[in-house]
Formats: structure tokens, sequence, C-alpha cells
């Protein structure tokens, strides 16, 4: 039986810069000591969050090799490794050093928007190559294609292929996976919003955005969920509902970016073509941060 390190909460990890926009692996390191110190259960390196379309190859060397050594085995690390070129994604599996890495996040391929029977092909290559398990990630509202209950079901079987994140926000196509996947493949949850009805349904844990800045009470949410203890997660689950639109509505990162540096973990900078948030959004989240944390 396929075995899931990647169980609990997972923070999707910003990439913090200077305010010469260089990377600041500094406030890095002090950022993933702050998440684990207060409950995060594994790291995501170069997801989404990270903005990694902006780090040159160097640069993204550099991090995932912060990501580890700060870790230092202190949880598992999951590498985000996606693209739309099969062929060259499987080079770079092929050129990259997996000392340290636990398992590979790979979303859905972007752009040319594959059929089903491509993702089932694209995947299946992924997974053929790679050293390490491999966690599916669906978000069709950034790749412009949505993997299909089916598609993921009959993925899951892949004896190398252990979970996926779903960032779908459909309930329907969620409850689809749970109900037929194999035993030993686990759904995760892409969305913080709804990471408490997601894992009443039967999701293992997410891969949150939120856990960057308020890892406290998402985490405590999550092991409650995973314990099964429903009534004293929900409380958790509402304080945190606000907060966790607000730092979605101008875009990822730039919310949880402004609120890590309300809470001094790192500067409220960003490479383009993202910009920071408005001045307006960026007092709400620091006016809900206030009420947030004395929570």
């Amino acid at each position: 039986m396929k075995k899931n390190k990647f169980i609990g909460t997972g923070v999707a990890l910003v990439t913090p810069f200077n305010e010469d926009g260089s990377v600041d692996y500094a406030s890095l390191r002090n950022l993933i000591n702050f998440d684990l110190d207060n409950g995060s259960d594994f790291m995501v390196a170069l997801g989404t969050t990270s903005e990694s379309p902006t780090l040159d190859d160097y640069e993204k060397s550099k991090v995932v090799k912060t990501v580890v050594d700060t870790v230092a085995g202190r949880c598992p690390v999951l590498l985000g490794m996606g693209g739309n070129n099969t062929m060259s994604l499987l080079k770079s599996i092929e050129r990259q050093d997996f000392t340290g890495i636990d398992g590979i996040l790979s979303v859905v391929p972007y752009y040319n928007k594959p059929n089903q029977s491509g993702m089932i092909a694209h995947f299946t290559a992924i997974a053929d190559a790679s050293p390490v398990p491999v966690v599916l990630y669906n978000v069709p509202g950034r790749t412009g294609v949505n993997m299909q209950a089916a598609t993921t079901v009959r993925l899951a079987c892949h004896d190398n292929i252990v979970a996926v994140k779903e960032a779908s926000g459909n309930l329907q196509q969620i409850m689809e996976i749970l109900r037929d996947k194999p035993e030993d493949f686990d759904l995760l949850s892409g969305d913080d919003g709804i990471t408490y009805p997601m894992m009443a349904l039967g999701a293992k844990g997410v891969i949150s955005v939120a856990a960057n800045a308020y890892p406290e009470m998402f985490c405590k949410m999550v092991h409650l969920m995973l314990e099964k203890r429903y009534d004293e997660a929900l409380p958790l689950h509402y304080a945190m509902l606000k907060m966790n639109g607000l730092i979605f509505a101008d875009g990822n990162p730039a919310g949880i970016k402004a609120l890590l540096a309300y809470r001094g973990l790192c500067n409220n900078v960003l490479r383009l073509p993202l910009l920071p948030v408005n001045d307006n959004l960026g007092n709400e989240i620091e006016n809900n941060c206030k009420y947030l944390l004395v929570k």
C-alpha cells in the first residue's frame, strides 16, 4: 500500500523579497521556523504562492536548498514541479537533486489545455519518471481546464501518485473523488476557505496559503478535524473565514504578503507582473488581523 506523508497542514511558502527585489533568504528561513513552531506539518517549495514564474533557475535552486536545510528533517518537503511541456518536465525531474525532497506537486498543464486523456498520459509519464511520490494539483482557475473526478480516480491507481490537491472549489467533484478513490490515495484541500467542509467530507488536510501567516489557528483547526473533533474546529473555521477571503481578494500572494508584512515576517514586496494589494484592502487585512490574533 502507498504511504502518503503529506497529511495535515502543508504551507505553500511565499518567497520573501528584499526592498530591492532580491530574494530574502533570511526571512524565508525565519518563516519556515515560525510555521513549524506553530504546528505546520509539511512545507511546499516553489508552488504558485512562491511566485515561481518570476524566479530564475539559480534562485529556484537556492530557495529549495534553503527550505531543505532549514527544515532539516523536521517535516516532509513537497517540491512544485509542473509544466505544460511534458518532455521538458521529464528532463527537469531527471536533473533535479531530490536530497531532502519527499515528493513533487505537479499541476495540470496550463494554457495548452489538454483533454482528460492527455492529462492521464502526462501525469503517468511524470509518475513513472519521478523518484519520489507525486501529488496532483487541480486548479482550473489558473490552468483554464479542469481535471475531472474520473480522471483523478484513474490516476490514483498509479503506485507513485499518492494524493491530489483539489482547488476546483467544486464540492460535487470533490465528493465523487472521495467516494471512488482507492483507500491509499488522499485528497487535500487547495482552498483555505473550504478546508473545514472538505475535511468533514474526508479530505486529509490542506496545502494552505493562510498558514504562512496564521498557522497557530489554522493548524489547530486542521488537527482537530483529523481527530474528528468537528464541534471544536467549527468556531476556528468561522473565526478565520473573513481573513481567508481577504487574502485572495486582490490575488495571491499579494494578500498573504500584506498580512505577513503586518506580522513582521517579510516585506510587502512582489515581483512584476504582480503588485501589492490596494490600500483599502491592505487596511482591511490589517484591521481584521488584529481581531484574528486575539481569537
